[in-house]
């Protein structure tokens, strides 16, 4: 590591103690897949909490700028990338409904009748999405990369990321690919450094879990899956 990196790290005792309290937060949150409205606000107020602490106190405590959201694509490799978000959304068709199906996983959701209740589901699924992006590679990993080399610490995030999914409700070998996505989205954003393109890739991906749940719980309403 050169000594100008070293140099450009913020004190340990800066961070750990946000990391350790962003994560604390999350920890006491209750984890689930209640779309109540009290659930929603508790939840929500909670881990959106862990995503702004360590934010604030880089930008307005400590100044050195270590967390941002940056929201540009590089324009030179918008059709590869376009391209990947097409073979994650192809991948998920095909994955999502079988792993939900095959393991009983989908009734850890309820998917009630309605369009008001589809409309939460899919509100929710979505803003879980863009906060697993915010907190475990924007914070977390940007935070980590700060102290040991980058793939120690996107093994990390995408362990950390892993767990709480699996505390949400992804269990059986769902976990597996959980920790590969993670790990991808740590490197896609190293590569690119552009949250809208993180966002593209795993909205894409929760859009279709939200489609698969409303089939798993009603194949009338939404039969177009060959895999479950």
């Amino acid at each position: 590591m050169s000594s100008a990196l070293r140099a450009a790290r913020p004190p340990l005792l800066h961070y750990a103690p946000l990391v350790l309290a962003a994560l604390l937060l999350v920890a006491l949150t209750p984890i689930n897949t209640d779309l109540s409205y009290q659930h929603t606000i508790q939840m929500g107020s909670m881990i959106g909490l862990a995503v702004l602490l360590p934010y604030v106190f880089s930008r307005y405590v400590y100044r050195d700028g270590i967390i941002t959201f940056p929201l540009g694509f590089k324009r030179d490799r918008v059709c590869i990338e376009l391209l990947y978000i097409g073979a994650t959304a192809i991948i998920a068709y095909f994955l999502l409904p079988y792993y939900l199906t095959s393991t009983g996983v989908y009734h850890n959701w309820t998917v009630l009748p309605g369009f008001g209740n589809a409309l939460r589901l899919l509100i929710g699924t979505e803003a879980l999405g863009l906060w697993d992006e915010l907190f475990f590679v924007l914070t977390i990993l940007t935070i980590l990369r700060r102290y040991m080399p980058f793939w120690y610490a996107n093994i990390v995030q995408a362990i950390l990321w892993t767990a709480f999914l699996y505390q949400l409700s992804f269990r059986s070998w769902g976990p597996v690919f959980i920790f590969v996505f993670a790990l991808l989205q740590g490197y896609i954003f190293l590569r690119t450094k552009s949250l809208l393109y993180l966002l593209s890739i795993h909205l894409t991906l929760d859009f279709i879990l939200f489609l698969v749940l409303v089939h798993t719980h009603n194949h009338a309403l939404i039969d177009i899956f060959v895999t479950g």
